[in-house]
């Protein structure tokens, strides 16, 4: 008799890939497996009209998931790591992360130009708050127009001619078969990633230990312990989407570093630094630069921002 096992997922044509990318590979190790996806429409996706900052931060996309992982309507969750806010509930766990996708933005422009040789007072669309930040930091007189929805929904309103450019993260734009239209990589000098982006999070329950052997395949060594850096940077700053915040980590010669910032909204004021310590305990040094920017005059940005909220 062939094993159930329930996926559960956003609707989003990028979540379903995802999704199906997680069902085609336990398939390929296990092809006894009986997989099915389960849609599941989340906050996030059912208020399109307002910024994230304003509706409540990164849990909209996940929250109405985790309750049907902790009530057993689904074995296992499949998200976009960077939608994960940085505490997991009670009961739950990352399961598995598999290798990462590429983690920058891109910069699509509707006449291919980068984003140097944008006019000046071009508009770009975007509603993150972290990539505004870097874009006005990078250029004052760009200006930023609101931009929700899925990434398809996302290139039509860059087509109808509405701005003059967007920016989206590179992973997402490469798995729907969209890289043709990539006007730009965005230099992490100008373009820090959000904590996670590119990767995706496999979220099971603690106490599952069957699922938590089905999912153990999927996991990426050097991937977990990057991205377990990122987020332990993240927590520490108890950061969401609310404020504008961004790392990104690697590993070379056994070698963990890490780069973060914390920015104002309005990109003025951004504050940048790297650490780096052994690969064995990337937690530790992602923590170790949540401080060094605090010190450096982060904790007042984000005393700031939160007040505001």
């Amino acid at each position: 008799m062939k094993r159930k096992i329930k996926i559960g997922t956003r609707g989003s044509k990028l979540a379903l890939w995802q999704a199906g990318w997680v069902q085609e590979a336990l398939y390929k190790k296990d092809p006894l497996l009986s997989i099915e996806i389960e849609i599941i429409k989340t906050k996030g996706d059912k208020i399109l009209d307002v910024p994230l900052a304003v509706v409540g931060g990164k849990g909209l996309f996940v929250k109405e998931i985790e309750e049907a992982l902790l009530d057993g309507r689904i074995d296992l969750a499949v998200h976009s790591m960077k939608d994960m806010p940085a505490e997991m509930p009670d009961g739950l766990c990352i399961g598995a992360i598999p290798q990462r996708e590429i983690s920058q933005d891109v910069l699509i422009s509707r006449n291919g130009l980068s984003f140097s040789e944008l006019e000046n007072g071009a508009s770009i669309g975007t509603s993150s708050l972290r990539r505004s930040a870097q874009l006005l930091h990078a250029r004052p007189d760009i200006a930023i127009l609101p931009l929700r929805g899925n990434l398809d929904t996302r290139l039509k309103k860059l087509e109808s001619g509405d701005m003059d450019a967007i920016i989206l993260a590179a992973a997402g734009v490469k798995r729907l078969g969209f890289e043709h239209k990539i006007t730009e990589y965005l230099d992490k000098n100008i373009m820090l990633p959000a904590v996670g982006q590119g990767a995706l999070c496999i979220e099971t329950r603690k106490k599952d230990t069957d699922i938590a052997q089905v999912v153990a395949c999927l996991d990426h060594h050097q991937t977990r312990r990057i991205v377990s850096g990122e987020r332990a940077f993240l927590n520490c700053l108890e950061g969401g989407c609310q404020i504008p915040i961004a790392a990104s980590g690697r590993i070379k010669k056994n070698i963990f570093t890490i780069t973060g910032l914390v920015a104002t909204v309005d990109g003025v004021t951004v504050i940048r630094d790297t650490m780096s310590g052994p690969e064995e305990d990337p937690e530790r040094v992602g923590i170790k630069l949540a401080e060094s920017l605090l010190s450096m005059g982060a904790r007042k940005i984000l005393e700031n921002l939160k007040d505001t909220i």
